[in-house]
């Protein structure tokens, strides 16, 4: 097993293919509101674009992630660029809402390609004492790209509004060649032969069932209910500013990225400390009392200072959300950390579809009714966190 220093030049690629994937995502969110214009979109049709790539995910996520041992590391990698930049191009070059669809679903497959692929390789290539810190830089790629996407989709757009796909296409394109060329597959033909053997064929079915356990059920009732309300709050969020305020793919662009790199900052310097000191359950409900207060707040204020604070705060209970619960559910899943995290991935992935479908549905009824929405879904997961006892996971 070599140091992560000598094996730089594939991890540098790695992290290159997981930061251009979640920037070609975020390139894009700020100039949905006015694609949706030319279009003639409706704010039901954004919503279920949206919940077509968690859906889309969801659906290849148990088959990739088997593919990932069959096939090998390397492939998996290749093919989900491949498929991702295809996906970025068909939605800059489609006229009609169908091609937009097939776009969209052809993102979500790429999605449930690479990260499972990108993962496995980084595991197999650090040692156990380095994979933590392997696995951090994995999450600031991630972050990174959602963060700087939407600054970059808003600039480029400036040169047109298709621009932004085109873009993200290109991208991906050259991360998928130089993949092809300087990723070598980690593990031999006889060791993938012998995972993909051992790998036990627990069924995705019998995997929901025992997630209905009232051990396991409220927690994941919660994470669904989060990843519902949050993602009705965010899809709407450039549809919302546009209509309301005639907010440019700039300003849009602008109000996102600073409200993420304030919640990453907080995040990276206090989210520690924080848990440290009031444990993790309160952590989950103080963030839900504030997301749901500003989510109201969201529907009465004025002016883009205005805007951008709510949203800068907003956005920071949501981050500091996450990790809270998915600490709390990793600390709490003792010896089945498989099983916890591979449903807390699922019980996402339905209310990420749910939500965007529900807050496309409300916004084309009045614009404000997504957010009062969100709002009621996180007082709901605050009133389901009474009954959280601690004591069941222990």
């Amino acid at each position: 097993m070599k140091k992560i220093k000598s094996q730089k030049a594939v991890l540098i690629i790695l992290l290159s293919n997981i930061f251009i994937a979640f920037l070609g995502i975020g390139l894009v969110i700020p100039v949905m509101p006015s694609f949706m214009n030319i279009m003639h979109l409706s704010g039901k049709t954004m919503g279920y674009l949206v919940a077509a790539f968690a859906v889309a995910q969801l659906i290849m996520s148990p088959f990739a992630g088997r593919w990932v041992d069959r096939f090998g590391r390397k492939k998996m990698i290749t093919i989900g660029l491949l498929l991702f930049g295809t996906s970025e191009l068909v939605f800059g070059l489609g006229t009609s809402v169908s091609v937009l669809y097939l776009s969209r679903i052809l993102g979500g497959f790429s999605a449930a390609f690479i990260m499972p692929a990108v993962t496995a390789y980084l595991a197999d290539i650090t040692s156990i004492e380095e994979r933590p810190k392997a696995m951090g830089y994995l999450s600031a790629a991630i972050s990174t790209g959602f963060i700087i996407g939407p600054g970059i989709g808003g600039f480029i757009a400036e040169y047109g509004i298709r621009m932004p796909f085109f873009f993200a296409a290109a991208f991906a394109f050259i991360a998928c060649a130089l993949s092809l060329f300087i990723l070598k597959e980690p593990l031999s033909k006889e060791q993938l032969a012998e995972i993909s053997a051992n790998t036990d064929q627990t069924n995705f079915f019998s995997d929901l069932k025992k997630s209905l356990n009232p051990v396991y059920f409220i927690a994941f009732v919660i994470v669904f209910v989060l990843a519902f309300g949050l993602s009705a709050y965010e899809t709407i969020f450039s549809l919302f500013s546009d209509h309301k305020f005639g907010y440019s793919p700039k300003d849009i662009a602008a109000i996102i990225t600073i409200s993420s790199i304030f919640g990453v900052i907080v995040q990276v310097f206090m989210f520690g400390r924080m848990v440290n000191l009031i444990g993790e359950k309160k952590m989950i409900q103080f963030c839900l009392i504030a997301g749901a207060v500003l989510a109201v707040m969201s529907t009465v204020i004025t002016g883009f200072w205005a805007v951008l604070t709510v949203t800068c705060f907003i956005f920071l209970a949501f981050d500091l959300l996450r990790p809270a619960l998915t600490t709390f559910l990793s600390r709490a899943a003792g010896k089945e950390q498989g099983f916890v995290a591979g449903m807390n991935s699922t019980y996402t992935s339905l209310g990420t579809i749910a939500g965007p479908a529900m807050g496309g549905i409300l916004f084309d009824v009045n614009i404000h009714y997504p957010y009062l929405f969100a709002a009621v879904i996180i007082v709901i997961g605050l009133g389901i966190t009474v009954f959280w006892k601690e004591k069941q996971w222990a």
